[in-house]
């Protein structure tokens, strides 16, 4: 295992990201000043290949959106980029929305099916639009059947989407929640958008006071059908990042370290996975949850589940991403954090996209990069001679 520390991929002609070999599987990242070893386990590229997709996931602790895939010789391409608080992630074919600290971000690959940037990278990813929310802890979100972008409003305990002249419009709030106000009183921190509507949110209590959760970790914690109120499960700890795959529910017990399955008609759950981390961000893939893991905050998860059932199996948190078969439970790869990041949030499936990048912010490496649409066929026409 080695430690790399070379300047993020830029946009043609320069340095390429951080690269590992497959055999070895491990890569650095330079954050600033800090560093962070990353390592995969030795077949992740190959599960990249055999499935045809890359990942992408953020990180709100160090403010970068992670961009995993593979370069045509199986070297591993790590490329990331700086969002403040970067958090719940939502991809569509061709394009990412990012929740951060005050906007929420659309990203729109600007790739053609033979183009590549940088001579490798088959997805270029340029921000494209910044809806201007102002500090709501925005977490998950998604895009519902009539193309509204939903978050989960988490300071304002509701589901919101975008007002053309305000941070936000409120769309539902759990009914134990008396009125909106800016006091994150029960931590609404996931949802799950299934067919086009948001079907079920994840809340860590039913509290209706001013930051009321915290008092509740251990087994406050609540899945709620949006469609009715419906309790459909509680007694979690810290649930999060709800999700319909393959008929049933999935839930994360983020305060026990299990990935759940729940059976939404009558809320009968199974425990299918233990994660050794504080886990948020769930996606899934052929028959495979890939799943976010975080290093407990202040060095202990403070008297969660999670913290005996690790110490009962011998182990050490992880920062990280773990891929879980949900036919047998088993991690079969996983990728590896070491160092100054130590919380990751969300994570997203990219298909058909081998080898991921995206553009900055800022700087010249935005400014240079312009792309035209094609124009239309009248503009397109030869003119008068």
């Amino acid at each position: 295992m080695h430690e790399i520390n070379t300047p993020a991929a830029e946009l043609a002609d320069r340095p390429t990201p951080h690269t590992a070999s497959a055999e070895a599987a491990s890569a650095a990242i330079d954050a600033q000043t800090n560093s962070t070893e990353l390592a995969c386990s030795r077949g992740f590229a190959q599960w990249l290949a055999q499935h045809d997709l890359s990942l992408a996931f953020s990180s709100y602790q160090s403010g970068q959106l992670f961009l995993v895939g593979r370069f045509p010789d199986g070297t591993i391409s790590f490329h990331q980029r700086d969002f403040v608080r970067a958090m719940g992630l939502w991809s569509e074919p061709g394009r990412l929305l990012l929740a951060s600290l005050v906007q929420i971000w659309r990203l729109e690959n600007v790739l053609g099916a033979d183009e590549r940037a940088n001579q490798n990278f088959d997805a270029l990813f340029v921000p494209r639009t910044a809806r201007i929310t102002g500090d709501i802890d925005a977490h998950e979100l998604g895009v519902d059947g009539r193309g509204r972008v939903i978050f989960v409003n988490t300071k304002f305990s509701c589901l919101a989407t975008f007002s053309l002249s305000h941070s936000f419009q409120p769309l539902w709030k759990p009914k134990f929640i008396s009125r909106l106000a800016a006091e994150d009183r029960c931590h609404l921190n996931g949802m799950c958008m299934h067919e086009g509507q948001v079907r079920y949110v994840t809340a860590v209590s039913r509290t209706d006071v001013v930051d009321g959760w915290r008092e509740h970790k251990k087994g406050g914690g609540v899945v709620i059908r949006v469609e009715d109120d419906a309790i459909v499960a509680d007694g979690l700890s810290m649930p999060h990042s709800p999700r319909m795959y393959g008929g049933a529910l999935w839930v994360l017990d983020s305060g026990r370290g299990y990935l759940v399955r729940i059976d939404p008609s009558t809320g009968a759950r199974e425990d299918v996975a233990f994660c050794p981390g504080f886990t948020r961000g769930l996606a899934f893939h052929d028959g495979h949850a890939i799943v976010t893991l975080s290093l407990p905050r202040y060095l202990n998860f403070k008297g969660l589940p999670i913290e005996d059932e690790i110490a009962r199996r011998g182990g050490q948190p992880w920062c990280g991403v773990q891929i879980i078969n949900l036919a047998t439970g088993d991690i079969v790869q996983w990728i590896r954090l070491d160092g100054h990041i130590r919380e990751l949030f969300d994570v997203v499936v990219l298909p058909h996209v081998a080898c991921p990048m995206a553009a900055p912010l800022q700087g010249a490496e935005l400014s240079d990069l312009i792309t035209m649409e094609a124009p239309p066929r009248a503009l397109d026409a030869p003119g008068p001679p």
